[in-house]
């Protein structure tokens, strides 16, 4: 049964963190962009760390695990509002594709 649960969160870890890739690459603007890569690839994150817990079943693993899952939903916002504060200082905000 665990391994269904982890095959389930490994696929839905892989579509958000494909999701938020995506995102990156089509997405116009640097804010926009930057709210895709957060908000996708932190619960693609999550999803993968959960899925690895779940698999080894040891309580180190698994508190490792979600100590990293906590730490990647303090920081990533944090990390995200920095990036889209100086692309607005430097005024990159509006439609400027880096490719």
């Amino acid at each position: 049964m665990s391994a269904i649960i982890a095959a389930a969160l490994l696929l839905v870890g892989s579509l958000f963190c494909l999701v938020a890739a995506v995102g990156m690459l089509r997405l116009p603007d640097t804010l926009i962009r930057m709210h895709a890569a957060t908000k996708a690839g932190t619960l693609g994150t999550g999803c993968i760390l959960a899925a690895e817990a779940v698999v080894a079943g040891e309580l180190g693993i698994t508190l490792r695990a979600a100590a990293v899952i906590v730490f990647l939903l303090l920081t990533a916002p944090v990390g995200a509002h920095l990036i889209g504060r100086a692309a607005y200082h430097r005024g990159i905000h509006l439609f400027h594709k880096t490719w």
